[in-house]
């Protein structure tokens, strides 16, 4: 018998998911299995192949002919998706299970204020939500694990659909100890001799900060990078620069910390769409999710 009949879309799963995350731990987390599990099924396509897929160490790496096995795998799993998404759209696209993603910036304090809303108008509909950095969620779209995803415009990508639902301000961070602190509103100008903060490479906040202190001038602090918003505050509390923070993430407060907004000649901010492949049979239901969210946040 050919071994095509030994083989299922399980195990291409889990090794698509054990060759994106590089581990056996976070991959049967992500997979819903225990690991011991995930790692016999592997070995156990490996023996029906008839040749090794991975190198294991302390850090998992494909060989050759798994890197070749892992590209059609996943073209197999986006095509079995496509089959059950064209079946689902002709029952109802809001049941079942849908994935969302956004990035880290955006998802802690938006997903609590749409979630509710669209389980309310949707009950049938399972979200399951993701959060990674835009250059994972993009590629997590166009492999098909996740459905839709929030990213900050503009995504250069032909193959992705959007609908913009959020526009939002961008506030600065200061000590109180800060002389800025004092001011009600800050211009641009204001910015020339401070000191940034940035978060780390990857996170799409950076390179809008970045952007906007490239037109006035001001110093980044090149021997740092945060890893989240909330390392920023602390170090903003401290008096060791400032930094930008979206309106809808400075209600976390701090008591050496303070909130200014940009005077009305030029206000940064940053626009954020509902990003969706082209080519998914839901395209209308994602459009009307997006009308969603946007009444939600506007």
């Amino acid at each position: 018998m050919d071994i095509i009949y030994y083989m299922n879309l399980r195990d291409f799963e889990y090794l698509v998911t054990v060759a994106r995350l590089q581990h056996f731990g976070k991959a049967a987390l992500a997979c819903n299995v225990s690991q011991p599990t995930l790692s016999m099924q592997i070995k156990k396509l490996e023996e029906i192949l008839g040749l090794p897929l991975l190198e294991r160490g302390r850090s998992v790496t494909l060989t050759a002919a798994g890197k070749d096995i892992v590209a059609r795998a996943e073209n197999i799993l986006r095509e079995t998706k496509a089959i059950r998404d064209i079946a689902r759209q002709y029952h109802d696209p809001f049941t079942g299970t849908m994935t969302l993603g956004a990035f880290p910036t955006l998802a802690p304090f938006l997903f609590p204020r749409i979630v509710p809303k669209l389980n309310k108008s949707h009950p049938k509909l399972k979200l399951f939500l993701v959060e990674e950095k835009t250059p994972e969620l993009i590629q997590r779209l166009r492999t098909g694990t996740l459905d839709i995803a929030l990213l900050a415009l503009p995504i250069e990508a032909d193959d992705l659909e959007h609908a913009k639902v959020l526009e939002e301000p961008f506030l600065i961070a200061l000590s109180k100890e800060n002389p800025l602190s004092a001011k009600k509103s800050i211009r641009l100008e204001d910015l020339r001799k401070e000191t940034l903060l940035l978060l780390e490479e990857g996170h799409c906040l950076t390179g809008q900060a970045l952007e906007v202190c490239t037109w006035v001038g001001a110093e980044e602090n090149r021997n740092f990078r945060a890893t989240s918003l909330e390392t920023l505050r602390q170090m903003v509390a401290s008096n060791l620069g400032v930094t930008f923070i979206p309106r809808m993430a400075a209600t976390i407060s701090l008591p050496s910390l303070v909130y200014r907004p940009f005077d009305a000649s030029l206000k940064p901010g940053r626009e954020v769409g509902l990003f969706w492949r082209k080519t998914s049979p839901f395209s209308k239901a994602f459009k009307q999710i997006a009308s969603e969210i946007y009444y939600t946040v506007k």
